[in-house]
């Protein structure tokens, strides 16, 4: 099939390559030429564990193309994938409607024969009947339909989960619709429970999700510092949960807060619907808050660790929002090391793939090392705060020697207890006394 996709980032990218992968010819559309410049120079943009190879395989091949004109990925395409981004608006924290809108606009001019539109970004329950609104004023005789298409991808993860997803949800609102995209993902057909639903449950499906896996994750951080107080140890209490078929073990992770570009935007965005519709939605209210304070907490700890010590020097370890990207958007640590920042100690991080993003955030407040043993180099802490690979197999006798002051704050329990106090440092985690 000829598939569109409008938007390069962290959704539209690894999608247009699984897609290209799958044997289609793919043209992903974005506003920004020099972004364009640097996928058609074989440059990725973004990082994804696996996403490279992929990439380097289908522009070979012809199957993968980029563009700045809509015409060009537009026209003639089966299939036109809407991957723009949904900002949350600064006050209201609803979902940012206008690059849906512009596109739905812009791309209406070129749609030639039969074309299904899909929104693939997150969007509110709605919007389909908005940008269906939008075509049909634009082009009244365009033949098309508008359908929800909601991704599932974790960021990290993305070209693992295209091409082993646990479900497909496709909202269309008739059946020549739903038969198109089932075509496009056929090759999963037998494999995955491909789910065809009205446009508007789709819609919901997505925040839905995304919402309860951020009370998921905001409860056992929660039940994490009940362990802390009561001598209880949280793996064990988690392990316990999640043999409940009913809970699942997945998310029961202590850390420092949810981040990234979804949960933190789709929590907001669903209070702010629930409120629009006159439903309570307390628990995700209550949920947005609690994970505030809760990134506000685990800097203190990590502060308390060196309120005695003059010019104390604070060592950061990982500043992407989780592994596996080098995504900084609502990153728990950029919010920790703002903390960090007003404490008024002195602060060197490493993160091995996300620097370059979080320094266009961070800027000169702090500074940067190439390497963690680098950024250890006289710290008087060293705080764990994203959970790459790397920072499990650390070589504890080097970072001894290189530090100041042996402590580790780790808020993503990364180390074992027994070999950091082997080590001689006094080692603070999460979820155990």
């Amino acid at each position: 099939m000829k598939i569109g996709i409008i938007g390069t980032g962290y959704v539209g990218l690894p999608t247009g390559v699984g897609l290209a992968e799958l044997g289609n010819d793919v043209v992903c559309i974005d506003r920004e030429h020099s972004k364009i410049d640097r996928l058609k120079a074989g440059q990725l943009t973004l990082f994804e564990e696996g996403l490279a190879e992929l990439f380097a395989k289908n522009t070979a091949s012809g199957r993968l193309k980029f563009t700045t004109s809509m015409k060009e990925g537009v026209e003639s395409a089966d299939v036109v994938l809407i991957a723009v981004g949904t900002p949350p608006h600064p006050v209201t924290k609803e979902a940012d409607m206008k690059y849906i809108h512009a596109a739905a606009t812009e791309l209406a001019e070129y749609l030639t024969g039969y074309t299904v539109v899909a929104t693939k970004s997150t969007v509110p329950v709605g919007t389909g009947d908005d940008v269906e609104t939008l075509i049909r004023k634009k082009n009244p005789t365009a033949d098309f339909d508008v359908v929800s298409l909601p991704e599932f991808l974790r960021e990290g993860f993305a070209v693992h989960d295209f091409f082993h997803p646990d479900r497909i949800v496709i909202g269309a609102n008739n059946e020549r619709a739903c038969n198109v995209i089932k075509k496009l993902y056929q090759p999963f057909e037998g494999e995955v429970p491909i789910l065809c639903v009205n446009r508007r449950s789709s819609e919901t499906i997505k925040y839905a999700s995304n919402a309860f896996l951020a009370m998921k994750i905001h409860y056992i951080n929660e039940m994490a510092d009940f362990c802390e107080k009561t001598g209880a140890d949280i793996y064990e209490v988690a392990k316990g949960m999640g043999l409940d078929q009913r809970i699942g073990k997945a998310f029961l992770r202590p850390g420092p807060g949810f981040g990234g570009s979804c949960f933190p935007k789709d929590t907001n965005a669903m209070a702010y619907m629930g409120r629009q519709n006159g439903v309570n939605m307390s628990l995700i209210e209550a949920v947005i808050a609690g994970n505030e304070q809760r990134k506000m907490q685990m800097a203190e700890r990590i502060t308390a660790t060196v309120k005695d010590i003059p010019n104390a020097k604070i060592a950061v370890w990982g500043l992407a929002f989780k592994n596996g990207t080098d995504d900084c958007r609502e990153s728990p640590a950029i919010y920790i090391v703002n903390g960090l920042i007003d404490s008024g100690a002195a602060i060197c991080a490493y993160d091995p793939k996300a620097m370059e993003n979080a320094q266009h955030i961070l800027s000169d407040k702090i500074s940067y090392a190439p390497d963690m043993y680098k950024a250890a180099e006289g710290a008087d802490v060293l705080a764990i705060l994203t959970e790459w690979e790397d920072f499990k197999a650390a070589d504890l006798l080097r970072l001894k020697q290189v530090m100041r002051t042996p402590q580790i704050v780790d808020l993503r329990n990364m180390l074992s207890p027994e070999d950091a106090e082997s080590a001689g440092f006094a080692y603070h985690r999460i979820g155990r006394k």
